[in-house]
């Protein structure tokens, strides 16, 4: 008989699944490493069977009954979910928010900055949350505010669109533009023809 391989328990599971003498069960419905199934089998034979095979015996479906235990290498399993860990993580979107904030009796001048600067974070690919700030009796009038982010929606619908409709938070008014597929394509062209201009001097 050849020695039982010892492998020793995860300090933090990524899950942790009971494996070789850790499982509770008196038999398990026995899967061997290449999937077929074996039908069920007390788990002192499931666990001399993988050890025969080099292999480690794990419990993946703790809930059936009986519990369904399965013939791997269990190093390897830890590794490869942990890779798939490590890849969701690296997937996920980090959601990078901006703020503009203006008044509802902004001028021009103001105004055409503000959008300057929406159209830049939205080029750059980040999300903008664009505040309207009421005043004293402004508060009176707040579809001016709204009417005032609307317009400022329609400025840039060529590389923005709203996720949020205006909202009115206490004093404030809220909306939300995401960026659309186009956004940052225009400046790259514009830095495209900036480059081809130069080789051409």
């Amino acid at each position: 008989m050849r020695p039982r391989r010892t492998v020793e328990p995860p300090s933090r599971p990524v899950p942790q699944a009971r494996i070789n003498d850790y499982i509770r069960a008196s038999q398990v419905r026995l899967i061997d490493d290449d999937g077929s199934q074996l039908g069920i089998k007390p788990t002192k034979e499931a666990m001399q069977y993988a050890f025969d095979k080099g292999l480690d015996l794990v419990e993946v479906a703790s809930q059936a009954d009986p519990p369904v235990a399965r013939v791997m290498d269990y190093g390897k399993y830890r590794y490869e979910q942990e890779q798939k860990a490590k890849l969701a993580r690296k997937h996920q979107t980090q959601i990078n928010v901006k703020e503009i904030k203006l008044r509802p009796k902004i001028g021009i001048h103001d105004y055409n900055t503000k959008k300057g600067h929406v159209e830049r974070f939205l080029n750059q690919r980040a999300k903008v949350k664009v505040t309207i700030m009421f005043r004293g009796r402004e508060t009176t009038h707040p579809e001016r505010g709204r009417d005032l982010l609307l317009r400022l929606a329609e400025d840039v619908q060529e590389i923005g669109q709203i996720e949020s409709q205006p909202l009115l938070d206490g004093r404030n008014m809220v909306m939300v533009l995401g960026p659309t597929k186009n956004a940052g394509t225009k400046r790259d062209a514009e830095n495209e023809n900036i480059e081809q201009r130069e080789e051409a001097v």
